[in-house]
């Protein structure tokens, strides 16, 4: 008699377990379940269907060789029965039995299973404030939800647009409305800085001030308290802590939590944070029913702890793991480190790993180094500049995060894609610093910006690099804090410090880099220096040479100012 395996849910994970099955075990009987009736598709890919950049809500759902992924595909190209509009509202483990409801007809049944797979997903979260629930308020809960907000905007219905929620799909959904549709739109996020625990501060700000040069107002320590609406229901207006804010449109993107409900249920074990509990072969609490992709906990490879990661890239691999295991072949999946990559306008903005807000919360003996040089050798005319971050244990000289923002482009991927692995094998500083890279000029640099970053984090860790962090650099040239003990020495080339003497004569001094060691005795003596070039570098050999003629009140601003002119600063010279 064949094996009978049923999987619910059939969005990524599920269907991914179903078609290796189907292929490792080819006689099963194989059936999907799904509440709803667009199956199988790529859910990543709705903020560039809402964007124009996919144009039919279908190419979300085909295959690479434009076969519709739908009951006929599974059934006659795949062998996999699929039963959409179909809830499963309970499970009977003794029987191994799963009740199912039709959506619309209300209509009952039940499935048995000597193998059952749990691939519910996910739901977003829902803001608990009034207006919630007026016209107009979306969540990006499914394709149907897509397909409404574009067929808005098609009919010109929306001229104001507001996000809540900066992080990637906030901003993405931002992007979309602005950049193809024109619409004046708005991110509101609660946290001090968007992609909050994900990146830190200074790449968060970069982000933020691309965001506003390219339309989008973005407004951070900000939340949504309230929605307004029209006699009709229709939104209107958010109300924040801080301003009210026209809206013909509102997307909540405010993160997501794990559909468990029917495992809990059925008494299979769930973690705190609501996900189903699973071993490293993708097996829950009962030997008998898997579980896999966003419903699921799985464990951060960086602080060893259990963590929530719902992404779809992650599910297709879980549900690999489910197949394989269901076939007998012994298969895990480890954990995350937590890598991701997004595209924002014409840059793009990635990490792996930990933040370093992150790394300190989790009580890591935590620094950060920040390297900025070409993203390809310096004579290609292509070339453009990468922010690399680094984070790292001081203790123990382990990489606990790679984060970064470059020019749009596969170069930024590939530096997170290569730290990832290292990442996820405990790599060291020297082990960065020692890694072997592709090279050649139109593709990269001869030592890589990801080299360039270890080096600096030795630097760092060992006690020969002493910087200034961005935030108090900003803080003092701002008036925030009192400047009257420190000066800036820029080492740039006469023309490039020019401006900034002009416009801070009390704070700004001007020796050229090539010039310091036959000119450091004019240097004060009663201040600390504040050395400052483009990136870094130079200011870096500075430090060294004036530590050894006894001036080390000195400090470096990491990335230099390579970095500030990409916040936005208001004081920076026109």
């Amino acid at each position: 008699m064949s094996e009978k395996i049923v999987i619910i849910g059939a969005v990524a994970a599920g269907p991914k377990a179903a078609c290796r099955a189907r292929r490792l075990i080819p006689g099963a009987h194989i059936t999907l379940i799904d509440q709803d009736d667009l199956i199988s598709y790529g859910g990543c890919g709705i903020p560039y269907f809402v964007s124009g950049d996919v144009t039919d809500e279908k190419e979300l759902r085909s295959t690479s060789f434009l076969m519709l992924r739908d009951q006929y595909f599974f059934k006659e190209a795949k062998g996999v029965d699929v039963k959409t509009l179909t809830r499963a509202v309970s499970i009977d483990r003794d029987k191994q039995l799963v009740h199912l409801e039709h959506v619309k007809t209300g209509e009952r049944d039940s499935i048995g299973y000597d193998k059952l797979v749990l691939a519910t997903g996910s739901r977003p979260n829902v803001l608990p404030i009034p207006g919630a629930d007026l016209d107009g308020v979306f969540t990006i809960s499914s394709l149907h939800k897509a397909i409404s907000i574009k067929e808005r905007l098609t009919k010109g219905e929306v001229g104001k647009a507001v996000v809540i929620g900066g992080g990637a799909i906030g901003i993405e959904m931002a992007e979309a409305l602005k950049d193809l549709w024109g619409i004046e739109t708005t991110i509101i996020e609660f946290m001090p800085q968007v992609l909050p625990k994900i990146v830190d501060k200074t790449i968060a700000m970069m982000v933020e001030q691309h965001l506003r040069e390219n339309g989008v107002n973005v407004y951070t320590n900000e939340g949504a308290q309230r929605f307004e609406g029209d006699e009709n229901g229709h939104i209107r207006k958010v109300i924040t802590n801080n301003r009210e804010l026209e809206a013909d449109l509102v997307i909540m993107s405010t993160g997501v939590r794990p559909r468990s409900e029917l495992a809990r249920e059925a008494g299979l074990e769930v973690s705190p944070m609501g996900a189903i509990v699973v071993n490293q072969r993708m097996q829950t609490s009962d030997p008998n029913i898997y579980a896999a992709g966003d419903c699921v906990e799985t464990l951060n490879l960086v602080t060893g702890k259990k963590a929530y990661a719902p992404l779809g890239s992650l599910a297709n691999r879980q549900g690999r793991v489910v197949a394989d295991n269901l076939a007998g072949i012994p298969s895990t999946f480890e954990g995350v480190t937590g890598s991701f990559i997004m595209k924002v306008f014409d840059v793009c903005v990635g990490a792996t790993g930990i933040s370093m807000d992150v790394a300190r919360l989790e009580g890591f003996e935590a620094l950060d180094a920040m390297a900025v040089q070409s993203d390809r050798a310096h004579f290609f005319p292509t070339q453009a500049l990468m922010f690399m971050q680094m984070v790292v244990n001081a203790s123990d000289r382990r990489v606990l995060g790679v984060q970064g923002f470059a020019k749009m482009g596969d170069g930024l991927l590939a530096r997170i894609n290569a730290a990832t692995g290292m990442i996820a094998r405990r790599a060291s500083i020297s082990d960065f610093s020692n890694l072997e890279l592709a090279y050649a000029p139109p593709f990269s640099t001869a030592v890589d910006v990801l080299n360039t970053a270890a080096n600096i984090a030795d630097n760092r860790v060992s006690g020969r690099l002493r910087t200034i962090t961005v935030d108090e650099f900003l803080e003092w040239m701002d008036g925030k804090k009192e400047h009257g003990d420190w000066v800036a020495l820029d080492v740039r080339h006469p023309r490039e410090a020019e401006p900034f003497l002009e416009k801070f004569p009390d704070r700004w001094i001007s020796v050229v880099y090539d010039k310091v060691r036959s000119q450091y005795e004019t240097l004060p003596r009663d201040k600390t220096i504040i050395i400052i070039c483009n990136a870094g570098t130079r200011s870096y050999e500075i430090q060294r040479f004036l530590d050894e003629v006894g001036l080390n009140n000195n400090m470096v601003l990491p990335g230099g100012l390579n970095v500030i002119r990409r916040l936005g600063v208001a004081w920076w010279p026109k």
